[in-house]
């Protein structure tokens, strides 16, 4: 599943389209693709893992790339788009993905204080959050779009590792400076997992994520599919402590 980096990387790559009006809408979304055509695009947003296209009419379309979604810009792929919207100039074209209609002014709609790669994160209003929630796992916390709205699996992985966290503790487990480390080292991981991205080196840079070994004790790696979000956690038990209530 696309992490909010590289939905921010695909809001950068089509930030030309703003300013043009929508010629034709094509694809299998369920939606009424009539409404779309005519409208000028405002702007080219993202919030977390969703990518937004702020329309004239105080309408907009939301695309979620869920886990195997992609999109084209300026080409087509050789199976039906979901979603494609056709210019004067230049085509957008989004595949296997989850697309919706959204009514009203985006800024109304989305609180992005909780996007950990917008200008507007807050986090302290994230820290709150977690302390609401104390006897979530951090595995599980990390995953929570409500509270880190951008973050996936990879940064999940890679930001417990780096703080030193097994992913079967627990929120309220956490001592004050953990939990700001936890905060703060999402939103930092995800500014260089974008960096990383952009230069095609992401993978040589994960500790954790989809490797064997830990980094620091050259010792093997533990794989789980772990919490209520089920998701594979690569942690080590050596060097990331188990914080609990008990």
């Amino acid at each position: 599943m696309p992490e909010g980096p590289s939905i921010v990387i695909l809001r950068e790559q089509s930030a030309a389209f703003a300013g043009r009006t929508i010629r034709r809408a094509t694809g299998n979304a369920k939606i009424d693709l009539q409404r779309l055509p005519g409208r000028r695009v405002l702007a080219l947003r993202s919030f977390g893992k969703q990518f937004l296209v702020e329309l004239s009419g105080e309408l907009n379309v939301r695309v979620h790339l869920l886990m195997f979604g992609s999109y084209r810009i300026d080409e087509e792929r050789d199976i039906a788009p979901r979603l494609g919207l056709g210019f004067d100039e230049g085509e957008l074209n989004f595949y296997n993905c989850s697309v919706r209609l959204l009514e009203g002014r985006l800024d109304e709609l989305y609180d992005w204080r909780g996007d950990v790669m917008s200008e507007h994160w807050d986090p302290k209003l994230a820290r709150a959050k977690l302390r609401a929630m104390p006897h979530t796992l951090v595995c599980d916390a990390l995953l929570d779009q409500t509270v880190f709205a951008g973050v996936g699996n990879i940064i999940k992985n890679e930001v417990l590792f780096r703080i030193r966290v097994h992913p079967l503790s627990t929120i309220g487990a956490l001592s004050p400076y953990k939990l700001a480390q936890l905060v703060e080292q999402a939103r930092v991981y995800a500014f260089e997992f974008l960096a990383w991205k952009k230069a095609f080196v992401l993978a040589r840079h994960w500790l954790v994520h989809n490797r064997g070994r830990c980094p620091r004790h050259d010792i093997p790696l533990q794989r789980a599919y772990l919490g209520k979000t089920h998701r594979r956690s690569f942690f080590c038990l050596r060097c990331q402590k188990l914080y609990t209530d008990d």
